[in-house]
């Protein structure tokens, strides 16, 4: 769910960031800019609905809304855990963010700082990494990974007679009279989502882009501004196609756009002029965006 897409100046049209991901009953909001409590009840996602909380950086359109989300989440006593991540050279904004002003604490958040490449969380879900970036100030991608399963292969099933319930006991236990599950199965791919904010061309940006089913990348610039990109650490939409034509991405997202344009086809052109093939959306506000079927 797309709750924002607007860079550092919301329009009329475009909210500050916001981005909520819906994962396997689970939900992490990424980048809670000015206004993302509205957003959310626009959208009608409830602060009931947050697991994580994952922040980028410590620019304004992307965390001056996380002290309304923060006192929503406590208003409502959400009766589970909610876990932030953010850059640790950042801590002081959080703090100041997360006690902007009175109220009263109902709800476990637990703060869980990045300042490393690596694996955060593991569930059996996901598995939630983070790659350092390249802007002004300190910013890191947050990618998810969910876990290989196997694809029972019918056919297979078949010429070995295995139906109905020994199916089951076969992907429980691991075999079945004499049977061992990789001989009627084959490797399910698990799905991979990746979230690329403010940044430069680096290393972070391809390795958290790679083999994604679905990115959700900035493209505040078009490309005869790379320049200007460049200077303030941001891409333009042919970078972040392009990227996503290396890494193999099924579905691109663009979003975090500029005030300064105000034609949204433009960027869905040059993305398809950098050569990116795939299913691509230009991002606007309230959007929803499926995660890919599994091949």
């Amino acid at each position: 769910m797309v709750l924002g897409t607007a860079s550092q100046v919301p329009t009329r049209h475009r909210n500050h960031n916001g981005y909520l991901l819906r994962w396997d009953g689970e939900g992490l909001l990424f980048d809670p800019g000015e206004g993302t409590q509205r957003q959310m009840l626009r959208a009608g996602v409830a602060a009931h609905d947050l697991n994580r909380i994952c922040v980028t950086h410590f620019h304004g359109d992307h965390s001056l809304g996380l002290a309304g989300v923060v006192q929503r989440i406590n208003l409502d006593r959400v009766p589970h855990e909610i876990t932030a991540h953010y850059p640790r050279s950042g801590q002081h904004f959080f703090d100041r963010l997360r006690y902007a002003t009175a109220y009263r604490e109902t709800v476990a958040l637990t703060e869980a700082p990045v300042d490393t490449d690596g694996t955060l969380a593991a569930t059996g879900s996901y598995t939630l990494e983070a790659r350092r970036l390249s802007h002004p100030v300190e910013s890191y991608g947050y990618r998810l990974i969910e876990p290989d399963g196997r694809r029972m292969l019918p056919e297979r099933l078949a010429a070995h007679g295995i139906k109905g319930p020994d199916v089951g006991r076969l992907q429980r236990e691991g075999s079945f009279d004499g049977v061992p599950l990789a001989d009627v199965s084959e490797v399910r791919r698990g799905q991979r989502f990746a979230f690329v904010m403010d940044t430069r061309l680096c290393d972070g940006v391809h390795a958290l882009a790679e083999g994604c089913d679905l990115l959700v990348i900035e493209s505040t610039f078009l490309d005869e501004d790379t320049d200007l990109a460049t200077e303030h650490g941001h891409l333009t939409a042919g970078q972040a196609a392009a990227v996503a034509r290396e890494a193999g991405v099924r579905h691109l997202v663009l979003t975090h756009f500029s005030q300064r344009y105000g034609e949204p086809d433009e960027f869905e052109r040059q993305a398809r002029a950098a050569g990116f093939e795939g299913e691509l959306t230009v991002a606007h506000d309230l959007l929803r965006v499926p995660v890919p079927k599994r091949r």
